[in-house]
């Protein structure tokens, strides 16, 4: 596996990353409806080109498996494909943020408890908690630091 900051988003990379989106989104993130998902894959495009950094993790064939994007010191998202959940994959890239982009704040729904264990178990912590998203839909959203 090799980890790479990216600067330019081809239409390749661009493509194999919604596919990454998709797959992590529909394995972690059952409260979603189908409608719900695809209303939100239109704006992930928009959402990769808007972080300051774009992280891809890249398997032993040089495909994309997963990735993360931050702006300042915050955790914007990270994906990993539904197939290399349990890897150490999430791990690997998390570690790099912290050690070469300072990562110390995130946002992770409430309704995903497998990501906030994840987190937590990566020394963040629970310091706020919104009733709705950033898009006003009543999905809890926990703000978590590393403390």
């Amino acid at each position: 596996m090799k980890i790479l900051k990216i600067k330019d988003l081809d239409q390749e990379i661009e493509n194999k990353l919604l596919v990454i989106w998709e797959s992590s989104v529909r394995a972690t993130h059952n409260f979603l409806s189908d409608p719900e998902i695809n209303n939100i894959k239109k704006y992930v495009t928009q959402a990769l080109k808007g972080v300051a950094h774009l992280v891809i993790a890249y398997n032993d064939a040089n495909e994309p498996v997963a990735f993360m994007g931050i702006n300042d010191q915050k955790l914007e998202r990270l994906f990993v494909a539904a197939n290399q959940r349990g890897t150490g994959i999430g791990k690997a890239l998390i570690t790099y943020g912290i050690n070469n982009l300072d990562i110390n704040e995130l946002a992770v729904n409430e309704q995903n408890p497998e990501a906030r264990g994840f987190y937590e178990h990566m020394g963040f912590k629970v310091v706020e908690r919104f009733e709705f998203n950033d898009q006003g839909n009543p999905y809890p959203i926990l703000i978590m630091k590393r403390i």
